[in-house]
């Protein structure tokens, strides 16, 4: 779909069945939804609420052929790029954060030709989502004015009308899929996120397909107690699993911590070595490992109770 098309955008959300009912599924059923070339975009933001778990299963199912787009993409980009699924990247950002480095697996595909960049600000991504979520084809900003971001993406500028100066225009994005975790949901894929939602509410509704990973399923009568604590609606998903610690060793707000000692062994023995370390940490964390409770096992009970602990303390529960 072109950028900013939001009439074929239209037509894929009338064609598209939206029954009601129970929306709960299994990672692989879940996993299913997503075919090769798709765009897919990843909620939560680097290292904070990213649905791993589903993603995992993604490339268990070896995908090809996809476009990522995520506001900042964390290091499970370097894993698609490893695992050869994933031709474009659409981001403002691409690393675990400043401590880490920017990603060098990430570098070198894109100097290679093996995975095109388009690179835009962090708040024009937010704004390609915000004008998909409102059906519309671009929004205007200024951001990206004045900088080379503009000859990156689709831009485009005009004279504002009421004021006679120039105004970049955002096209909107249209996922084909959007995968996200949330802290709660009920069966009917009512979803519920603490603290910052980042960009996951416009991406869901301006997706065709809206996969949600959960930490805790709950019932009807708990989300409906608190409905301002209720982000996506129950009609915008279509797969919803109930999957404990589902964005570990990133974090989930005032549930866990971040597992920053992971991240220092995954750069330090697999994306320093580029691609090939990567492939070697994909089959020790997520092709030999059948489930997620497998892929968990390898941190050990200790270390997930400690970052539980943590992320309590944080907010203070602890």
């Amino acid at each position: 779909m072109e950028p900013g098309d939001f009439v074929e955008a239209r037509r894929r959300l009338e064609a598209k069945a939206r029954p009601g009912g129970v929306k709960l599924t299994s990672l692989t059923e879940a996993a299913g939804w997503v075919k090769d070339g798709d765009v897919v975009a990843i909620g939560g933001c680097c290292y904070s609420r990213t649905p791993l778990a589903l993603l995992m299963e993604i490339l268990r199912q070896e995908r090809r052929g996809l476009t990522l787009a995520r506001n900042l993409m964390c290091y499970e980009g370097e894993w698609f790029i490893a695992a050869q699924a994933v031709e474009t990247v659409v981001s403002s950002w691409f690393a675990i954060g400043l401590p880490w480095g920017l990603s060098k697996v990430f570098r070198q595909a894109v100097e290679g030709g093996q995975v095109r960049y388009e690179e835009w600000s962090h708040l024009a991504l937010g704004l390609r989502f915000r004008a998909g979520a409102m059906g519309v084809s671009f929004l205007p900003s200024l951001s990206m004015l004045g900088s080379d971001l503009m000859g990156v993406g689709s831009a485009k500028t005009m004279e504002c009308p009421f004021t006679g100066e120039t105004i970049a225009l955002i096209p909107a994005l249209f996922p084909d899929v959007a995968v996200l975790h949330v802290h709660r949901a009920d069966r009917l894929g009512n979803c519920q996120i603490d603290g910052y939602p980042h960009m996951d509410v416009d991406i869901a509704l301006a997706s065709t397909t809206v996969l949600v990973t959960a930490e805790e399923i709950v019932s009807e009568e708990q989300i409906r107690s608190q409905p301002d604590r209720t982000k996506i609606p129950g009609f915008a998903v279509d797969a919803l699993v109930e999957v404990p610690y589902g964005a570990f060793p990133h974090e989930c707000y005032g549930l866990y911590e971040a597992d920053f000692d992971h991240f220092d062994k995954y750069v330090a023995e697999g994306s320093s070595q580029g691609a090939e370390g990567v492939r070697e940490y994909l089959d020790r964390y997520v092709y030999n490992t059948p489930d997620h409770k497998d892929y968990l096992s390898l941190f050990g009970a200790g270390t997930l109770d400690r970052k539980a602990r943590d992320a309590q303390q944080l907010v203070g529960r602890g």
